[in-house]
């Protein structure tokens, strides 16, 4: 049995996301393993500090590993610290940046599996995207390639600011049957162990199936 997935709309890290204290109880961690290689261009050693500080608070011990580029995650240390970790926490920042360095790596791989094998792995924002399959793209709502460890859903992190037109944009080209999820900052849409799914935190989870123009007219302005 795999093990959970949590999916985040942004503002990790933060008062409000309530549901890292019940990750971190089924994960059974210690220690939460922290990849801030979306951030790789945002001075990602400040999003280690504030998953540093906000772990702390709710008693257990963080960590950054630094993946930044491709060749960080090709290395066999850094995938073997992946493998052992308990709790993976991937950040936010470029979705695009994050599916270059991951894909087909030693890293990427030792996250499928951990997560195979039941390690907890959170992922906020651009990460949320990317570890969707298809993914959609943020510069115009359009599709591209994901990573896939969850597929046939897409995912729209930060989605009370997420634009109506992109938004339009990606629910008219959307495949049949596939769900496009919108999560609002500091909340997830977390898949359990056992295949089913909840949300949880400060805002409503919006999910979309085979949208018609009918439904564009209620969607969020």
């Amino acid at each position: 049995m795999s093990g959970v997935v949590a999916l985040v709309g942004g503002g990790e890290w933060r008062e409000g996301c309530t549901f890292d204290e019940g990750l971190l109880k089924s994960s059974g961690a210690d220690e939460v393993l922290v990849l801030p290689t979306a951030a790789a261009y945002e001075h990602p050693e400040r999003a280690v500090e504030t998953a540093v500080a906000y772990f702390s608070a709710l008693g257990v011990k963080a960590r950054g590993l630094s993946v930044l580029t491709r060749p960080d995650a090709d290395v066999r240390e850094h995938a073997l610290a992946v493998r052992e970790a308990r709790f993976l926490y991937l950040g936010g920042g470029s979705p695009l940046h994050l599916r270059s360095v991951l894909k087909e790596t030693l890293v990427w791989e030792a996250i499928l599996l951990a997560w195979q094998e039941g390690a907890t792995v959170a992922a906020s924002s651009a990460a949320a995207m990317v570890l969707t399959d298809p993914m959609v793209d943020p510069r115009g709502g359009a599709f591209t390639l994901g990573l896939g460890l969850i597929e046939q859903l897409a995912v729209i992190p930060h989605f009370d600011s997420w634009s109506h037109d992109k938004l339009h944009r990606t629910l008219t080209i959307a495949a049949a049957g596939l769900p496009v999820v919108g999560i609002p900052e500091q909340t997830a849409l977390i898949r359990e162990a056992d295949g089913s799914w909840r949300s949880e935190g400060v805002g409503d989870v919006a999910v979309f199936c085979d949208a018609t123009p009918a439904d564009f007219t209620r969607l969020p302005g």
